[in-house]
C-alpha cells in the first residue's frame, strides 16, 4: 500500500469516478476539497457500492470522484469547496451501518502520515441521576 499511494498524485486524472452536477473546471483546484477515509470496521466494504451510494446521498453540486486506495482507504475529491464544506459540517457518514472517518488533506499533508483511527462524536444519555451529572463521571 505505501508504493501505491507513495506514487499517488492529487493531480492526475481519475478515470474511475462518479460526477453528478455541473461540469467542473480544474483550475485553482486546492487539497482542501480532498478527504482521505476509512471505514471503522473488519469486514470488507463493497467499493462500488459505497461509491454510488454516498455519491447519491451527498447529491454533491460539482461532483466527486472517489478513489480505492487498497486496504479499505479511499480518496475523495470534490470539485466545489461548497460540497466539501457541506460534507465536512455534516458528518457524520456511514455505509451500511459501519462508520465512515474522513480527514481533509491541507496543503503538502503525506497521505502516508493521515491517521484514520477515531472520531468525534456527540451521545447523549438520558436518566442520569443528578449526582452524576458531572466531567469526572462523563470521562
Amino acid at each position: 500500500m505505501e508504493n501505491y499511494m507513495a506514487s499517488l498524485s492529487l493531480e492526475e486524472v481519475e478515470e474511475d469516478f462518479i460526477q453528478l452536477g455541473a461540469e467542473s473546471v480544474d483550475n485553482g483546484i486546492s487539497y482542501a476539497n480532498y478527504f482521505v477515509g476509512t471505514f471503522l470496521t473488519s469486514s470488507e466494504v463493497h467499493f462500488q457500492a459505497m461509491r454510488s451510494t454516498l455519491a447519491n446521498f451527498w447529491h454533491p453540486i460539482g461532483g466527486v470522484s472517489i478513489s480505492d486506495l487498497e486496504n479499505g482507504w479511499f480518496l475523495f475529491r470534490f470539485y466545489f469547496e461548497i460540497d466539501a464544506d457541506r460534507v465536512e459540517r455534516n458528518g457524520l457518514w456511514n455505509f451500511n451501518f459501519h462508520l465512515l472517518v474522513l480527514h481533509r488533506l491541507v496543503q503538502g499533508e503525506n497521505l502516508l502520515t493521515v491517521q484514520l483511527t477515531e472520531e468525534n462524536f456527540w451521545i447523549l444519555v438520558n436518566d442520569i441521576p443528578h449526582g452524576f451529572m458531572s466531567e469526572g463521571v462523563a470521562k
